[in-house]
């Protein structure tokens, strides 16, 4: 494996922690922004009240996502393997 090798692998490695990390990020990001507006709208200035909703949306993004997610994982895994299975021939 040449230095070109391992710094391709390494920035598919970055990109596909990226595409997985995003569904979750997106989605916990609108979620906390709908309830900093609702706070602002009505004046309600507790700072833990925008764990739980975000947590439970969190959740359930890792669920409906999660087989994207695992999909990405595999598949970059596999590749990972294949091309360590090219470079020991």
């Amino acid at each position: 494996m040449t230095f070109g090798d391992a710094i391709e692998l390494a920035r598919q490695a970055i990109f596909v922690a990226l595409i997985v990390a995003a569904p979750v990020l997106i989605v916990s990001l609108v979620t906390g922004m709908i309830i900093s507006l609702l706070q602002a709208v009505t004046q309600i200035q507790e700072p833990t009240l925008t764990f739980v909703p975000k947590i439970v949306v969190s959740a359930l993004a890792i669920l409906f996502f999660g087989p994207f997610m695992l999909a990405m994982l595999t598949d970059f895994a596999t590749r990972v393997i294949s091309s360590i299975a090219n470079a020991a021939h």
